[in-house]
């Protein structure tokens, strides 16, 4: 009798462990984790979550916002000011007291804070005559708020001009006025006697109060 060989076939489990070896033995990256189904609900959960986090506000303000919280009255500006002088101060020892008046003629409060600029000058568009105003700084500096039609004042002394024998006397058709911190003027007509001395100051000037 013939002896028969038998052949053995894999079975199915055999084969599937065999695939699964191959295939990791191929594969040169990191396993990953399997992820299974995401259900309704995570879904729904993960898209709340990241709507919450874009809509949630910042609390820090943005730099804009907290310029215009600290931002102030603006600076009274010669365009937005009249000029008067109230001469009832008297004068003593060859000298004459004013004061120097400001007016807020603009729609918007402004703030005049220190010293105006103060020359005799030979007319509206003229060159200076002389020395500018010094600063009488024995008050201290306010910060003066204008509604719309309210004033400022600060104490303007002249002294005349023929109190110095060394004075070469000019014709001064009146002063020409610079607002605190502002580069633009105003012309007051006051027709008086000046020095055209550069080392010869006439004028002294005060801190604006209110008036």
């Amino acid at each position: 009798m013939r002896s028969q060989r038998i052949k053995h076939v894999p079975s199915l489990a055999t084969a599937t462990v065999a695939a699964a070896l191959l295939l990791s033995g191929c594969g040169g990256g990191t396993p990953q984790a399997a992820t299974g189904p995401v259900s309704p609900t995570d879904s729904a959960s993960a898209s709340a979550s990241a709507t919450e986090s874009s809509a949630s506000p910042s609390s820090t303000s943005s730099p804009s916002s907290q310029a215009s919280t600290q931002a102030g009255p603006a600076l009274c500006k010669a365009d937005s000011l009249t000029a008067l002088t109230d001469a009832s101060g008297g004068g003593a020892a060859g000298s004459v007291y004013m004061q120097l008046i400001l007016s807020n003629s603009g729609t918007e409060p402004c703030l005049l804070q220190g010293f105006a600029g103060v020359s005799l000058t030979a007319g509206a568009d003229g060159e200076p005559i002389g020395a500018a105003a010094t600063r009488d700084e024995s008050s201290p500096v306010a910060d003066v708020l204008l509604a719309p039609g309210e004033a400022g004042t600060a104490v303007l002394r002249y002294t005349q001009a023929r109190n110095y024998a060394d004075c070469e006397v000019v014709a001064a058709a009146g002063y020409r006025i610079y607002p605190p911190n502002d580069t633009a003027s105003l012309f007051l007509p006051q027709p008086t006697d000046a020095c055209s001395n550069p080392e010869i100051s006439l004028l002294t000037i005060g801190a604006f109060e209110p008036k």
